[in-house]
């Protein structure tokens, strides 16, 4: 198997940050040394020129190594900022960061100014770093059916560590990448329907996606508001968990003496035998450990379920994006109708592998106040919330099943997503706009899977408790080695 590809940084760039915090307080490491050298591992692996090509990064932000230096000087004072005091975080290329693009991947943006989103501006107020911007399927993954998941018209396409002519998956493409190749150790990805669930689970990483509205969304290049949700990435739960008490302000709760009952969904298999043969046998390991787990037949979401939601998200999208545009500074594209002109004309750069066909039936929806949309979306929750996930979890508190099969080849000139596998537990969560985090379990076939998760409504933490339990038997059973960074071939 090929090695890492920048072997003199591997050790800081796969600690932990409780690991790295220790470090700090010990004068083991400094933040600036940190970021030293997680920039040199992101010149070697990331860029076009460099030994890989990864393009998981959009853009290094100019003040990273200064805020570092900031933060040690804070620390040799005593004045830590708060959890994420010197850790780096890479933040992904939708989200606004003060002097980075916040594109979307769409050139469609470039040179409008970014300010810091509500949930960077409590990033920076807890001391975090931010290092970087993440690459993403542009306009996440909105644009046309037959998209390649990881490509955008400002950065390319982002490869997976694992096998590098593999999907990183989407739309959060680039921060479960640089999460794998240990270019920083924590990342904030966006989701509407499996954007972070899906790159977390192909890279390996740990995902979640918070109830809509746990995290603020200002300043983030929207798809529709009932279903989004910008969510913590990282290399495990404990990490992920800290990030996520960050981002949305929140204490962790004392769950000490409330056992998690869990709830297996025996008809939401990704059809992938081996992957669900894997997923089966962590989940016995898991009832075997002494945990409460059901089973139970789910509803599954039939096409008119997929089809309302469709309506739903293209009919927000139109709004949503011709408000954030309107709001946004500087010149520019103003509406999503601006946004498919200027594509026609940069077309290409902007269509030059797919087209922007979903653009076109958004804005034929006309908007919330369109025919379709009211019934449409009032349909969807009564499926999603009424007769799928309260019978699901009546009686339990997470909700199990499969997250994705392994990941598919990258194919820009065919594009589409025909090799992606996975099972239905991201659409009931995004239409309700529940709570779901996913967990690497092992590997198939060399690549990674994860086991997804879905609670109640604001149920992070019993989510992220569940997802610790499940991460300790995986740790004991099918553990994760670090990434191959095998190169393209056939098969």
């Amino acid at each position: 198997m090929p090695t890492d590809p920048h072997p003199t940084s591997s050790e800081v760039a796969y600690l932990g940050v409780d690991e790295l915090l220790r470090r700090f307080d010990a004068a083991e490491l400094t933040s600036a040394g940190l970021v030293d050298s997680l920039l040199e591992r992101i010149a070697v692996i990331d860029g076009p020129d460099g030994a890989v090509g990864l393009r998981a990064i959009a853009q290094v932000a100019d003040e990273a190594r200064a805020t570092a230096i900031e933060r040690d000087g804070e620390r040799s004072r005593g004045e830590l900022r708060g959890p994420l005091h010197g850790i780096p975080v890479v933040v992904k290329d939708n989200i606004e960061v003060t002097g980075l693009p916040g594109v979307a991947g769409s050139t469609a943006l470039v040179g409008r100014p970014a300010t810091d989103a509500r949930l960077v501006s409590r990033l920076r107020d807890t001391g975090a770093i931010v290092l970087a911007s993440t690459n993403m399927s542009v306009w996440a993954n909105i644009r046309s059916e037959r998209s390649t998941s990881g490509w955008s018209a400002t950065g390319g396409l982002v490869g997976n560590p694992w096998a590098l002519d593999r999907s990183a998956g989407g739309s959060s493409s680039g921060s479960g990448a640089a999460l794998a190749a240990g270019l920083a150790p924590l990342a904030v990805g966006t989701e509407t329907d499996g954007s972070i669930i899906c790159p977390a689970s192909v890279n390996g990483v740990v995902g979640l996606k918070p109830t809509v509205g746990a995290v603020p969304a200002a300043g983030v290049v929207p798809v529709c508001a009932s279903q989004d949700s910008p969510g913590p990435m990282g290399r495990s739960v404990a990490d992920v968990a800290r990030l996520f008490a960050v981002l949305a302000d929140q204490a962790p709760p004392d769950r000490s003496d409330r056992p998690i009952r869990f709830v297996q969904a025996t008809n939401w298999p990704t059809g992938h035998a081996p992957t669900d043969r894997l997923v089966d046998s962590v989940v016995d390991a898991l009832r075997s450990s002494g945990e409460s787990v059901d089973v139970r037949w789910v509803a599954n979401p039939g096409p008119g379920v997929v089809n309302d939601e469709f309506v739903v998200m293209l009919s927000e999208f139109v709004d949503d994006l011709g408000a954030y545009l309107a709001d946004r500074p500087g010149d520019g594209v103003q509406s999503l109708a601006d946004v498919v002109a200027h594509e026609k004309a940069s077309s290409g750069v902007e269509l030059a592998w797919f087209g922007h066909e979903l653009f076109v039936q958004a804005l034929a929806t006309g908007g919330r106040r369109g025919d379709s949309y009211a019934e449409a979306r009032r349909r969807n929750l009564e499926w999603a919330v009424s007769t799928c996930l309260m019978p699901a979890l009546d009686g339990a508190d997470v909700l199990v099943a499969p997250a994705y099969g392994p990941s598919w080849k990258s194919d820009l000139i065919v594009g589409g997503h025909t090799g992606v596998v996975s099972s239905w537990v991201t659409t009931p969560a995004a239409i309700a706009g529940w709570p779901i985090i996913t967990v690497p379990v092992g590997l198939v076939h060399g690549l990674p899977v994860g086991l997804a998760m879905i609670a109640r409504p604001h149920e992070e933490w019993a989510l992220l408790t569940a997802a610790a339990g499940v991460e300790l038997v995986v740790a004991a059973t099918h553990p994760l080695p670090r990434p191959y960074w095998r190169s393209p071939r056939r098969g």
